[in-house]
């Protein structure tokens, strides 16, 4: 079983998929190929599209770069790493689907697509306690909503909304968050 997790910057995705992960999910993040591919840390892929030059993953450096490999390669390309880096697990969860071509390259594969939302001030108070090391460029509400809107006019990512087979709104507890993907995996593992 394939799981992507789709939503804006810090709605919550990393955290549904960590969930998946104690349930027995292999958890790999979009972003990761991309990572690898600039860090030249490939030896977990049978098959690589090609190797840039190395480089620190900034967010702006993964969002050119999966920019680019999508143009050369297909919407889907990062699916495709994706699933291969972790083609020896039986259920994988994607963290980080963000075009309508990788979550159609998940359904093409009987996966499942969730898209996790919350309000942007919520979004930008945990971007701020998380402290990632990509998001060092953003200081204020105003940047973080430059990147957020430079963010949606490049994948569109409200539009996937309507493609996703379930909707979690986290502006709740870590327990209620738990709660509804284990709805979604019980939902799941009935229809398979």
């Amino acid at each position: 079983m394939i799981v992507g997790v789709v939503g804006k910057i810090a709605a919550g995705k990393t955290t549904v998929a960590k969930f998946f992960e104690e349930r027995g999910f292999c958890r790999v993040s979009c972003s990761e190929p991309l990572i690898d591919l600039l860090t030249h840390n490939v030896s977990g892929y049978s098959w690589i599209p090609e190797l840039p030059e190395k480089a620190e993953p900034t967010r702006e450096r993964l969002i050119a770069f999966g920019k680019y490999l999508k143009e050369k390669y297909g919407g889907d390309i990062l699916i495709r790493l994706a699933v291969d880096k972790k083609r020896h697990c039986k259920n994988i969860v994607i963290d980080g689907v963000r075009s309508r071509e990788e979550v159609e390259a998940i359904k093409r594969l009987g996966g499942k697509v969730i898209y996790v939302e919350a309000r942007p001030e919520i979004r930008f108070e945990r971007l701020m306690k998380r402290k990632a090391s990509k998001d060092r460029t953003i200081k204020s509400f105003e940047d973080f909503k430059t990147m957020d809107d430079a963010e949606e006019r490049l994948y569109h990512t409200s539009k996937l909304k309507e493609l996703s087979d379930y909707v979690i709104v986290n502006e709740g507890t870590l327990e209620e968050l738990k709660e509804r993907v284990e709805e979604i995996i019980k939902d799941i593992a009935e229809k398979v």
